[in-house]
Protein backbone atom coordinates (compact mmCIF):
# COMPACT_ATOMS: atom_id res chain seq x y z
CA UNK A 1 0.00 0.00 0.00
CA UNK A 2 1.38 3.40 -1.00
CA UNK A 3 2.12 5.19 2.28
CA UNK A 4 1.55 8.68 0.89
CA UNK A 5 -1.89 8.00 -0.58
CA UNK A 6 -3.19 5.34 1.78
CA UNK A 7 -6.18 6.07 3.97
CA UNK A 8 -5.53 4.50 7.36
CA UNK A 9 -8.31 5.05 9.88
CA UNK A 10 -8.54 4.20 13.58
CA UNK A 11 -12.19 3.72 14.51
CA UNK A 12 -12.96 6.12 17.35
CA UNK A 13 -14.65 3.74 19.78
CA UNK A 14 -14.62 6.28 22.60
CA UNK A 15 -13.04 3.91 25.09
CA UNK A 16 -9.57 3.20 23.82
CA UNK A 17 -6.20 4.82 24.28
CA UNK A 18 -5.93 5.53 20.56
CA UNK A 19 -2.74 7.56 20.61
CA UNK A 20 -0.37 4.59 21.11
CA UNK A 21 -1.85 2.81 18.08
CA UNK A 22 -1.72 6.02 16.07
CA UNK A 23 1.94 6.63 16.93
CA UNK A 24 2.85 3.03 16.04
CA UNK A 25 1.29 3.45 12.57
CA UNK A 26 2.80 6.92 12.06
CA UNK A 27 6.27 5.55 12.92
CA UNK A 28 5.91 3.34 9.82
CA UNK A 29 5.41 6.44 7.68
CA UNK A 30 1.63 6.41 7.31
CA UNK A 31 -0.80 9.25 7.93
CA UNK A 32 -3.58 8.23 10.29
CA UNK A 33 -7.11 9.56 10.82
CA UNK A 34 -9.10 8.88 13.99
CA UNK A 35 -12.80 9.00 13.13
CA UNK A 36 -16.28 7.66 13.72
CA UNK A 37 -17.79 9.34 10.62
CA UNK A 38 -19.38 6.76 8.34
CA UNK A 39 -18.05 8.24 5.07
CA UNK A 40 -14.48 8.36 6.46
CA UNK A 41 -14.71 4.74 7.63
CA UNK A 42 -16.24 3.53 4.36
CA UNK A 43 -13.55 5.26 2.27
CA UNK A 44 -10.61 3.95 4.30
CA UNK A 45 -8.10 1.48 2.85
CA UNK A 46 -7.30 -0.12 6.22
CA UNK A 47 -8.99 0.25 9.61
CA UNK A 48 -8.00 -0.43 13.19
CA UNK A 49 -10.54 -1.28 15.91
CA UNK A 50 -8.73 -0.79 19.22
CA UNK A 51 -10.33 -1.32 22.60
CA UNK A 52 -9.60 -1.11 26.30
CA UNK A 53 -11.95 -1.51 29.24
CA UNK A 54 -14.91 -3.89 29.32
CA UNK A 55 -16.83 -5.48 26.44
CA UNK A 56 -20.10 -4.15 27.86
CA UNK A 57 -18.81 -0.57 27.95
CA UNK A 58 -17.28 -0.89 24.46
CA UNK A 59 -20.48 -2.26 22.88
CA UNK A 60 -22.49 0.53 24.53
CA UNK A 61 -20.06 3.10 23.08
CA UNK A 62 -20.37 1.52 19.62
CA UNK A 63 -24.17 1.56 19.90
CA UNK A 64 -24.22 5.17 21.13
CA UNK A 65 -22.10 6.18 18.13
CA UNK A 66 -24.17 4.19 15.60
CA UNK A 67 -21.08 2.15 14.76
CA UNK A 68 -22.31 -1.44 15.19
CA UNK A 69 -23.96 -1.93 11.78
CA UNK A 70 -21.34 0.27 10.14
CA UNK A 71 -18.43 -1.85 11.40
CA UNK A 72 -20.24 -5.05 10.38
CA UNK A 73 -20.73 -3.69 6.85
CA UNK A 74 -17.07 -2.75 6.24
CA UNK A 75 -15.46 -4.58 3.33
CA UNK A 76 -11.85 -3.38 3.73
CA UNK A 77 -9.33 -5.07 6.03
CA UNK A 78 -10.06 -4.30 9.69
CA UNK A 79 -7.67 -5.18 12.54
CA UNK A 80 -9.15 -5.48 16.03
CA UNK A 81 -6.63 -5.00 18.84
CA UNK A 82 -7.01 -6.51 22.35
CA UNK A 83 -10.63 -5.81 23.37
CA UNK A 84 -11.17 -4.79 19.72
CA UNK A 85 -10.43 -8.40 18.73
CA UNK A 86 -12.82 -9.72 21.39
CA UNK A 87 -15.60 -7.48 20.05
CA UNK A 88 -15.35 -9.35 16.71
CA UNK A 89 -16.60 -12.56 18.40
CA UNK A 90 -20.25 -13.52 18.93
CA UNK A 91 -20.59 -13.03 22.67
CA UNK A 92 -18.58 -11.92 25.70
CA UNK A 93 -19.01 -13.35 29.18
CA UNK A 94 -17.57 -10.05 30.44
CA UNK A 95 -20.91 -8.40 31.16
CA UNK A 96 -22.82 -11.12 29.24
CA UNK A 97 -23.10 -9.01 26.13
CA UNK A 98 -23.65 -9.89 22.47
CA UNK A 99 -20.70 -8.66 20.42
CA UNK A 100 -20.28 -8.07 16.67
CA UNK A 101 -20.50 -11.72 15.51
CA UNK A 102 -17.88 -11.36 12.77
CA UNK A 103 -15.78 -14.33 13.89
CA UNK A 104 -16.96 -17.57 15.47
CA UNK A 105 -16.82 -18.24 19.19
CA UNK A 106 -17.39 -16.45 22.45
CA UNK A 107 -15.09 -14.68 24.88
CA UNK A 108 -14.83 -16.33 28.30
CA UNK A 109 -12.86 -15.64 31.45
CA UNK A 110 -9.48 -17.35 31.37
CA UNK A 111 -9.27 -20.41 33.64
CA UNK A 112 -7.38 -19.72 36.82
CA UNK A 113 -5.14 -22.79 36.55
CA UNK A 114 -2.36 -21.82 38.90
CA UNK A 115 -1.50 -18.80 36.74
CA UNK A 116 -1.85 -15.15 37.58
CA UNK A 117 -4.76 -13.20 36.12
CA UNK A 118 -4.99 -10.90 34.37
CA UNK A 119 -2.55 -12.36 31.87
CA UNK A 120 -0.19 -9.41 31.74
CA UNK A 121 3.21 -9.05 30.13
CA UNK A 122 5.24 -10.72 27.39
CA UNK A 123 4.33 -14.14 26.06
CA UNK A 124 5.17 -16.25 23.02
CA UNK A 125 2.79 -16.91 20.16
CA UNK A 126 2.64 -19.73 17.63
CA UNK A 127 1.29 -18.31 14.35
CA UNK A 128 -0.20 -20.25 11.45
CA UNK A 129 2.56 -20.88 8.95
CA UNK A 130 2.56 -18.64 5.87
CA UNK A 131 -0.23 -16.36 7.09
CA UNK A 132 0.48 -12.88 5.62
CA UNK A 133 -0.23 -11.15 8.96
CA UNK A 134 2.81 -12.97 10.42
CA UNK A 135 5.21 -12.51 7.51
CA UNK A 136 8.82 -12.26 8.80
CA UNK A 137 7.66 -12.93 12.39
CA UNK A 138 9.22 -16.17 13.66
CA UNK A 139 7.14 -18.69 15.58
CA UNK A 140 7.78 -18.19 19.28
CA UNK A 141 8.04 -14.39 18.98
CA UNK A 142 7.05 -12.47 22.10
CA UNK A 143 4.12 -10.03 22.19
CA UNK A 144 2.70 -7.92 25.01
CA UNK A 145 -0.63 -9.01 26.53
CA UNK A 146 -3.03 -7.49 29.10
CA UNK A 147 -6.33 -9.39 29.46
CA UNK A 148 -8.31 -11.76 31.68
CA UNK A 149 -10.87 -12.88 29.07
CA UNK A 150 -9.97 -14.83 25.96
CA UNK A 151 -11.29 -16.63 22.89
CA UNK A 152 -10.87 -20.42 22.83
CA UNK A 153 -8.87 -21.85 19.94
CA UNK A 154 -11.30 -22.31 17.04
CA UNK A 155 -11.83 -22.34 13.29
CA UNK A 156 -10.85 -18.66 12.82
CA UNK A 157 -7.70 -18.87 14.98
CA UNK A 158 -4.47 -17.96 13.13
CA UNK A 159 -2.14 -17.81 16.18
CA UNK A 160 -2.20 -19.32 19.65
CA UNK A 161 -0.66 -18.48 22.99
CA UNK A 162 -0.58 -20.42 26.25
CA UNK A 163 -1.20 -19.01 29.73
CA UNK A 164 -2.27 -21.95 31.85
CA UNK A 165 -4.06 -23.35 28.79
CA UNK A 166 -3.95 -22.41 25.09
CA UNK A 167 -6.09 -19.54 23.80
CA UNK A 168 -6.46 -17.57 20.58
CA UNK A 169 -3.79 -14.91 20.09
CA UNK A 170 -4.97 -13.89 16.60
CA UNK A 171 -7.97 -14.48 14.34
CA UNK A 172 -8.94 -13.99 10.72
CA UNK A 173 -12.18 -14.36 8.84
CA UNK A 174 -12.93 -12.62 5.53
CA UNK A 175 -11.71 -9.01 5.85
CA UNK A 176 -11.65 -9.05 9.65
CA UNK A 177 -8.45 -9.71 11.59
CA UNK A 178 -7.83 -9.52 15.32
CA UNK A 179 -4.95 -9.81 17.77
CA UNK A 180 -5.38 -10.33 21.52
CA UNK A 181 -1.99 -8.75 22.24
CA UNK A 182 -0.97 -5.11 21.84
CA UNK A 183 1.21 -4.87 18.70
CA UNK A 184 1.73 -1.15 19.38
CA UNK A 185 3.48 -2.13 22.65
CA UNK A 186 5.26 -5.20 21.29
CA UNK A 187 8.54 -3.73 20.08
CA UNK A 188 9.97 -4.96 16.78
CA UNK A 189 7.60 -7.93 16.28
CA UNK A 190 4.59 -5.69 16.89
CA UNK A 191 5.82 -3.08 14.42
CA UNK A 192 6.33 -5.85 11.84
CA UNK A 193 2.77 -7.10 12.36
CA UNK A 194 1.28 -3.62 11.89
CA UNK A 195 3.45 -3.18 8.77
CA UNK A 196 2.25 -6.56 7.43
CA UNK A 197 -1.39 -5.57 7.96
CA UNK A 198 -0.91 -2.25 6.20
CA UNK A 199 0.94 -3.85 3.28
CA UNK A 200 -1.40 -6.81 2.76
Amino acid sequence: MDQANSKVVIIDTGCANLSSVRFAVERLGYTVTVSRESDVLRNADKLFLPGVGTAQEAMKNLADRDLIELVKSLTQPVLGICLGMQLLAEFSAEGNVATLGLISGSIDSMPNEGVRLPHMGWNQIIPQQDHPLFKDIPSGSYFYFVHSYALAVGSDTIATCTHGSPFTAAVHRDNFYGVQFHPERSSKAGAQLIKNFLEM
